[in-house]
């Protein structure tokens, strides 16, 4: 499979397998351990995780796994993300949703992924979500003090439009390495307003949550869903994909700012499918007929 390089010292692969639904998928941890082992044998050694995940256990569990079979640690990169607090029973201190990107809360959202993911480092740590509360210069300490100590090698953000992410990177002493934004045919709004254009210019490959839309594209009624699966079906016969999952994949993957899909399943046949859409080349026709279906409308 495809790498990016990330840093000098990292690369991702450029299909990332996507830990949100763990808890839903009650796999025991021999079942979570063959899933990894596939995902490995795939070519995915990039694993994407948030401390909230799954009310805060999505970590613990995948961490519990690894326990199991440590060698597998030094075969995969972990990101994970910090910066949203919810309410939960799991976190009964927590007494509102709202953010913190204060430097307490970054150091021991940190110290505590580390213990439920059973590791000594995380290869990339992401804000998840913007702050408007944030002092950039607390982020920029946190990120200094936790480098320095060997806990996080790089680190990155999540769903910063694009002023936001020069914020907070004019206040660092190193460089944010990714952005993980929402991206997919169906939902075009950081193609459009320069989110993805500021990736482009800084040269970070930007990974991509909800690649699929949610399966709006599949199950949508509306005309815009419609439309859009239309010209995904015609494009997926002229490609002989196996269906639209792959086309949509494949619209990202052949895009030059260098996608990387989160692929968000349990399901082996699923994430085969994400990792044989690097095979497929779309022309530029195909790959406009898809952007102006979902636009409703021709480019000017």
């Amino acid at each position: 499979m495809d790498r990016v390089q990330m840093a000098e010292d990292l690369s991702f692969s450029r299909i990332v397998h996507g830990l949100w639904r763990l808890a839903d998928w009650k796999f025991l941890d021999e079942e979570l351990i063959t899933l990894i082992e596939h995902c490995l044998e795939l070519g995915i050694t990039t694993f994407d995780h948030a401390d909230i995940y799954g009310s805060y256990t999505c970590e613990s569990l995948f961490g519990r796994a690894l326990a199991k079979k440590p060698e597998l640690r030094e075969k995969i990169e972990i990101v994970t993300k910090c910066g949203i607090v919810l309410e939960s029973p799991n976190r009964p201190e927590h007494k509102s949703h709202h953010y913190n990107t204060g430097k307490e809360h970054i150091i021991a959202s940190v110290e505590r992924s580390l213990q439920n993911l059973k590791t000594d480092y995380i290869d990339t740590l992401l804000i998840h979500r913007p702050d408007p509360f944030m002092d950039p210069e607390e982020v920029a300490d946190a990120f200094s003090s936790l480098k320095t100590a060997g806990k996080v090698r790089h680190f990155g953000v999540s769903n910063f439009k694009s002023h936001q992410f020069t914020m907070l990177q004019s206040y660092l002493d190193m460089d944010l390495i990714t952005n993980q934004i929402e991206l997919s045919a169906y939902q075009l709004e950081n193609f459009e307003d320069g989110t993805l254009n500021l990736c482009q210019e800084k040269r970070i490959a930007p990974m991509a949550w909800s690649p699929l839309a949610g399966g709006e594209v599949f199950s949508g009624t509306g005309e815009k869903p419609v439309r859009l699966r239309n010209a995904l079906l015609k494009v997926a016969e002229d490609i002989g994909a196996i269906d639209i999952d792959q086309v949509l994949f494949a619209w990202l993957l052949n895009h030059p700012a260098r996608i990387m899909p989160i692929v968000g399943s349990g399901r082996i046949e699923r994430i085969e499918r994400a990792v044989g859409a690097l095979s497929y080349n779309l022309n530029r026709d195909q790959w406009f007929e898809i952007y102006q279906s979902s636009l409703g409308h021709d480019v000017p």
